[in-house]
């Protein structure tokens, strides 16, 4: 019996979709591929929300700690580290590509080339003095449809889609998905107030691990605190705390706001995209049985 050779398993961050992979690469015998954007940096772990060695129950897992955190790893150079390992993967072995980051998705899914746009220092230059409000409008005026996704705050993202659009003199690509028969996109939806409550329980778990450590860590190791911002969010928001420009309550709040509103986003972009959305493990199963050829 012929089966899915990849089946994506997408949603908005805190949505356990690290957790669902496990259990269906245990049940159909597959392995799981990363397509999580911060994940793919070593040291980034708790706030990343990278799954550990005891998570992972024994399921190969790829495309994790391949970069260091100090140089930027772009959607080209995961595209091309997912076609490499996908000649590796035996043919039979369902690869389940779980993840949040929706161009990290498409990346591994279509086709066609992400477009591997070269850094332009002198454009750099002067967009890094822009606030990241500035960018984030300048962005609006260029590509509605990449402000509409991209987290607002996020200055590495907003000037490297700017950076595309400078080289390319076109919006960043929507890399529209091949109607191939052996890819499945499987969305987890939760309720809009179950998101937001698994979210800031998340946020408050991870300040009990020691996230903050992680980021002072990362710092005292040489991400500069300008890097450490670029990768947003949980990065962000703490690395402001820790350098006293936000106080660690205005910090926790802060993140817990941004983080919903990337969800949102998130959202945004996936219903965008080719997927059936599910609520429940047995559903994917269902969805996954039901569509092997014999």
């Amino acid at each position: 019996m012929n089966t899915w050779r990849i089946i994506a398993i997408v949603g908005p961050t805190a949505s356990g979709k690290s957790a669902l992979g496990v259990r269906l690469a245990k049940r159909f015998g597959g392995v799981v591929v990363s397509a999580d954007s911060r994940q793919v940096y070593r040291g980034l772990d708790i706030g990343a929300g990278k799954i550990t060695k005891a998570e992972m129950g024994g399921i190969p897992h790829y495309l994790l700690d391949i970069a260091s955190p100090r140089g930027v790893f772009t959607v080209a150079q995961y595209q091309k580290k997912f076609r490499s390992l996908l000649k590796k993967i035996p043919t039979h072995t369902p690869i389940f590509l779980v993840g949040g980051s929706p161009f990290y998705i498409q990346a591994a899914l279509t086709t066609a080339n992400f477009p591997a746009v070269r850094p332009n220092p002198e454009l750099r230059a002067r967009l890094e003095k822009k606030t990241a409000a500035q960018l984030f409008s300048l962005l609006q005026v260029k590509d509605l449809r990449r402000a509409a996704t991209i987290e607002r705050h996020n200055r590495r993202r907003l000037i490297r889609a700017l950076e595309i659009i400078a080289a390319t003199g076109k919006p960043v690509p929507l890399l529209h998905l091949p109607q191939w028969d052996n890819i499945l996109l499987l969305g987890i939806t939760l309720p809009r107030e179950k998101l937001y409550r698994n979210i800031d329980r998340r946020v408050d778990a991870r300040l009990s691990q020691g996230m903050i450590a992680e980021v002072k860590r990362l710092h005292t190791k040489g991400v500069s605190w300008k890097r450490l911002e670029s990768l947003g969010l949980e990065y962000r928001d703490l690395s402001l705390f820790l350098q006293k420009k936000l106080s660690r309550p205005e910090a926790i709040s802060q993140l817990k706001f941004h983080i919903h509103a990337f969800a949102r986003r998130q959202l945004t972009w996936f219903q965008r995209m080719p997927v059936r959305w599910i609520s429940s493990e047995a559903e994917a199963s269902r969805l996954i049985k039901a569509n092997q050829k014999p």
